[in-house]
């Protein structure tokens, strides 16, 4: 199980990182930034919830928590690119 985490903390580290290189490159999209690092965090918090119990085959309340914490910012995320390319339109 924890091989299956990995390369989604990584790929939440990988664009966290990118969206923080482009905010200070000069780019105005502060919360599409803090969203990811919010994302990464939340990742984070959850594999470290998950990690003592893997044996058990348990998944404690807060790694539920974050998971679902990260999908709802996943949603806040598609809809504020939904707005703003209707925005173009």
């Amino acid at each position: 199980m924890a091989r299956r985490a990995l390369p989604v903390g990584l790929a939440a580290a990988a664009v966290a990182l990118d969206e923080l290189g482009r905010l200070l490159d000069g780019g105005r999209d502060y919360v599409h930034a803090l969203l990811w690092t919010i994302v990464l965090a939340l990742t984070v918090v959850g594999a470290a919830a998950r990690a003592p119990d893997l044996s058990r085959g348990l998944v404690p309340g807060i790694a539920r928590t974050t998971l679902l914490a990260c999908l709802a910012i996943f949603c806040v995320q598609a809809v504020l690119g939904l707005a703003a390319e209707l925005r173009r339109r």
